[in-house]
């Protein structure tokens, strides 16, 4: 019996001392805290997110899934406004000359689609290019669909052009309604790729569309310059001051990767940004830029803008780029008026159709109409109530609205890329595992006393993550129309749980989640 005592007492001994090391190894669980009081608000909640989205062209705002995408985004998301290219280029058949060289306009493509989206109620942001062939000054274009990059041959007919397409606007929707429009000249005319004019010649053009607006109504808004890195800002507003000629705000665009402006193949390979201001930090600029014009009240509009410029780049199907979007468009906070998504669908053919079903698209939906991780950050967004609360976390927004429903969405962004030796298009294809980042915990006081409904959303590594299960698959090239079903089911944003609670007077509401890299959460709080 002694022997047996003896050999099992250094056991307990060593059993003692490998729990005390393990205590004291043991790393201390990490915890964000958001701490908000109900009657404390901070005013009305900003949804410049929302304002406006883009899309790659009008000729494929022709198609019936296209058109079926965007009232679904529209529903989901509340979009107000879609801006897009190629208005104004052969594909739409609005312009042409006769025999004579006398100018014939045609706006019937152009009608079926702005009918389409009066009909759903989302605006049109009017980016009058690309150059239609017969108006051109030169052959060079852009893209597989062939936009005409070069000046007007004649700035006057150019000019005709435009004042004729703002009455047909007029005539066919109301000069109230088009008041509420924006008319944005050309895009991105700082690149060669886009204009093969100066900025000079830019300027021109500029001069002779706002003017051709502005004659059919003063009160029509136009701006630009619509440039890439939000270049040529201070030399529009000097320019328009000096010139006399009309500017109702600035549109220039911006994207998270480091390297060039133009791949719409991606073959060049990009890389996501290590610094943590990377886009929002250029929206804070131009809005110091206009600020410190000779005409600070201008808007400023980011017409495109996503974590990367080219259809080609994974970070787009990544469960990343959901908390990527949220990040930046709360450090912009009230800095720009719109900041438009690029963009809402994967039906996009700037480097023609393409061959798989994820590819790195821009949009929110794959081509067979799937629902990404950034669709997700935006539905949510649009389910805040219209009250902020004041909140001291930078990474999250707590509203609520006029019946007493609360709404709490909040994030972790970690930019895991491991840096400029590897492409996003290498990285962001892998399986990516989230790390742990421990408890995030939600309090808020002075709740009215009642009992509530408490949904809770999420978004995140193999939640709503359509790509993780994707590759489950094998990647197929092809998705049978079975597996399209399954994929969508499987990331359909459902609630992970909803539960009944009884909340008491004096006792603030809590919830405490496991947090990880990159994960979305939206508590919904219902009033019952």
């Amino acid at each position: 019996m002694k022997r047996i005592l003896f050999l099992m007492l250094p056991l307990s001994i060593s059993g003692t001392l490998v729990a005390q090391t393990a205590k004291q190894k043991k790393p201390t669980i990490q915890e964000r805290v958001i701490n908000v009081d109900f009657n404390k608000t901070a005013g009305k909640l900003n949804t410049m997110f929302n304002e406006c989205v883009g899309a790659g062209r009008a000729n494929e705002g022709l198609r019936a899934d296209w058109q079926q995408q965007l009232a679904y985004v529209k529903k989901e998301c509340g979009f107000k406004y879609i801006r897009m290219h190629g208005l104004l280029t052969d594909d739409m058949a609005v312009y042409t000359e006769d025999s004579k060289g006398n100018p014939m306009y045609n706006y019937m493509y152009i009608d079926v689609l702005f009918d389409f989206l009066q009909s759903i109620d989302v605006k049109p942001f009017v980016e009058l290019g690309f150059m239609p062939s017969a108006l051109a000054s030169g052959s060079k274009t852009i893209f597989w669909w062939r936009g005409n990059v070069t000046p007007p041959k004649d700035y006057e007919k150019w000019a005709a052009l435009v004042r004729d397409l703002t009455r047909h606007f007029t005539e066919r929707y109301g000069a109230d309604e088009v008041k509420t429009w924006y008319f944005e000249v050309w895009n991105e005319p700082n690149l060669d790729g886009f204009w093969t004019g100066t900025q000079e010649d830019y300027f021109k053009l500029y001069n002779y569309s706002a003017k051709a607006i502005k004659s059919v109504n003063s009160s029509y808004r136009v701006g630009g310059p619509g440039t890439a890195g939000a270049a040529w800002e201070p030399e529009m507003i000097a320019y328009c001051d000096k010139n006399n000629v009309p500017v109702d705000f600035i549109s220039t665009h911006a994207y998270g990767v480091k390297q060039g402006y133009l791949d719409e193949f991606g073959n060049s390979g990009t890389v996501l940004d290590k610094n943590p201001m990377s886009v929002s930090g250029d929206v804070l600029q131009s809005r110091k830029e206009i600020a410190s014009s000779s005409m600070p009240d201008l808007e400023l509009h980011y017409t495109e803008w996503s974590a990367s410029y080219t259809p080609a780049d994974p970070i787009h199907d990544s469960y990343h780029e959901a908390a990527y979007v949220l990040q930046k468009l709360k450090q912009v906070g009230k800095a720009a008026n719109s900041m438009s998504y690029w963009v809402f669908t994967d039906i996009f053919e700037e480097p023609g159709p393409r061959f798989t079903p994820f590819h790195g698209g821009f949009g929110m939906l794959n081509t067979q109409g799937i629902n990404k991780p950034v669709f997700y950050a935006y539905q949510f967004m649009n389910r805040l109530g219209n009250i902020e609360l004041v909140n001291n976390d930078s990474t999250s927004w707590i509203c609520r609205d006029s019946t007493g429903n609360i709404q709490a969405l909040a994030w972790d962004f970690t930019n895991t890329h491991p840096g400029d030796s590897v492409h996003n298009q290498q990285y962001y294809i892998r399986d990516l595992p989230s790390k742990s980042k421990g408890k995030l915990k939600v309090n808020i006081a002075n709740v009215p006393d009642g009992i509530y409904a408490v949904e809770i959303y999420k978004v995140g590594y193999r939640c709503n993550d359509v790509y993780s299960t994707y590759l489950s698959m094998g990647k197929p090239a092809q998705l049978t129309k079975q597996q399209v079903e399954q994929i969508k089911k499987q990331n359909d944003g459902s609630p992970l749980s909803r539960e009944i609670i009884t909340v008491k007077a004096g006792v603030p509401f809590t919830k405490e989640l496991e947090i990880r890299e990159n994960d979305v959460f939206f508590l919904n709080i219902i009033k019952l």
